[in-house]
């Protein structure tokens, strides 16, 4: 069969538990750190379309938009390095400070991780409010990008280990429904401030504190995972844990399952040069390729700048930002669809369908801006037809927000065995960090250069992941995470590279 296979139960399927308010709970308040990543996505394409913050840190950029009003290409307008540089300095950042974070998360558990992370952020935004010149503005960018290196490489893990198997696609999806929700305030404080006659941007970049203060304020109260106590030799700790979060005093299966996963991670003196060898082949590749597709969707052509992107579309500035906070809504409301589905249908078919959509959207959008612009960029958008590409474009979201989005920090998350797991989840984040920051920092010389054909170019890409998924990703839906690493044995392709005497259970 070419493609992924839906593992049945069996081993850890058979744990004793429940789903408990407690694991819930914890879970929901690690998820915030998803604010942090959602906030600053929304907020710096509100800020990037501000005429006073362009005045003040990119005037060229800000006159070369005013004089398009006496002709000139609407591709080209906002396409400056420096700008994109403000934007995707942070996400340079990130990709640095995954690796710290995953010495820091081992050794200190994941919720340390997390407290480190919203405190960085947290000085970040104080810096970034408080601006005078480009340089503090930039400084105060890289440290928000070390705050969700921690966040991102930290919490889907934490997610990921606190939650029982039936259960572990809805809340890991958490994080991301947190994003989501950080993108949408985003918008809706750009579209308040953009009302404001001075400092509105100011207003705009200091309140990304609030997240950072949600999150670093929940690490301090939330309990350590059972695997990690256990990794760091607190077994009595990490067995209470486990009782208490499963709500059964019975756990003994689990917790032996946890104990010969840790034993086995500790066999390994090098994580990151055993990740290398041939068994781990299926994860590694899962690893780099997943968070690279998934900026390959061009999503974050739509999220980083929106409101830059409706304006080049020819929107005026309240409307652009509106039409903002509009994706924003689809965005949230799309990735509740993922949390009730993930666990009931599994991660191929939302990735599949989800896959099928964007392909649609993403021509039907670039062939709309070239019947209207063509190559050289004259043309402005009747207000019908500006609205239908409004209206395929949230369409293009909400198939994201349900498939790629939540998903693409889901699986990674999940596919790990113990001994490389924190190394895996750098790996996944540094991955989606570096191609956030490339992405970030020529999407607009890409749209001046490559013009409407830049929509079919990430629209080329969406078909490649979508027969990545169909054939190279199998189901891990319902599979205890010790117990993942055995789908690989059974799977077309990836069994070639796990050895004969491999131990399915763990």
């Amino acid at each position: 069969m070419a493609g992924g296979f839906a593992a049945s139960g069996g081993g850890g399927g058979d744990y004793e538990g429940k789903v408990t308010a407690f694991v819930i709970m914890t879970c929901l308040v690690a998820a915030t750190g998803g604010l942090l990543f959602g906030y600053d996505i929304g907020i710096s394409g509100g800020v990037t379309s501000m005429d006073e913050f362009l005045l003040k840190f990119f005037p060229n950029v800000y006159h070369k938009e005013k004089n398009l009003k006496e002709g000139g290409s609407q591709y080209c307008k906002f396409n400056d390095h420096m700008l994109q540089l403000f934007t995707s300095s942070l996400y340079l950042a990130a990709l640095v400070a995954s690796f710290a974070a995953s010495i820091t998360t081992k050794a200190f558990g994941r919720k340390i991780s997390m407290l480190i992370g919203g405190l960085i952020f947290l000085i970040g935004a104080v810096l970034n409010g408080a601006a005078m010149n480009l340089g503090v503005l930039i400084l105060g960018r890289l440290l928000l990008g070390v705050g969700i290196g921690y966040a991102n490489q930290s919490v889907p893990v934490y997610l990921s280990e606190m939650a029982p198997p039936k259960l572990r696609g809805a809340l890991n999806v958490c994080f991301q429904m947190a994003v989501t929700l950080g993108i949408l305030i985003a918008n809706l404080v750009n579209y308040g401030t953009s009302t404001m006659k001075k400092n509105g941007w100011r207003v705009s970049l200091v309140l990304a504190a609030v997240p950072a203060v949600i999150m670093t304020v929940g690490a301090v109260f939330l309990p350590d995972t059972p695997n990690s106590l256990i990794d760091r030799g607190q077994k009595e700790k990490a067995k209470t844990m486990l009782q208490k979060i499963r709500g059964t005093s019975n756990v003994d299966n689990e917790f032996e399952d946890l104990i010969i996963a840790s034993d086995m991670s500790k066999q390994v003196e090098s994580p990151w040069g055993n990740i290398m060898k041939p068994r781990y082949r299926p994860q590694l590749t899962v690893a780099v390729l997943v968070p690279f597709f998934q900026q390959l969707t061009g999503i974050n052509v739509i999220m980083f700048y929106a409101p830059v992107l409706f304006k080049t579309l020819g929107f005026g500035d309240g409307a652009a930002l509106m039409t903002a906070v509009i994706t924003g809504l689809v965005n949230v409301f799309a990735t509740l669809i993922s949390i009730f589905t993930v666990d009931r249908f599994g991660r191929r078919p939302l990735f599949l369908v989800g896959g099928t959509l964007m392909i649609i959207c993403q021509i039907a959008v670039g062939s709309i801006i070239a019947s209207v612009f063509g190559v050289d960029g004259l043309g402005t958008f009747s207000k019908g037809l500006g609205n239908i590409t409004v209206a395929i474009i949230c369409v293009y979201v909400a198939a994201f927000a349900w498939s790629w989005g939540p998903l693409g920090w889901l699986v990674p998350s999940e596919v790990f065995p113990m001994e490389i797991r924190s190394a895996g989840q750098s790996i996944n984040v540094s991955v989606n960090m570096f191609f956030t920051f490339i992405i970030g920092q020529i999407f607009l010389t890409m749209l001046c250069e490559m013009k409407f054909g830049l929509f079919f170019f990430f629209g080329g890409f969406v078909v490649i992941m979508t027969f990545f998924i169909l054939f190279f990703l199998p189901e891990t839906k319902g599979i205890p995470i010790e117990d993942v690493s055995r789908i690989w044995k059974s799977h077309w392709f990836w069994k070639k590279y796990m050895p004969a005497d491999e131990n399915t259970h763990v």
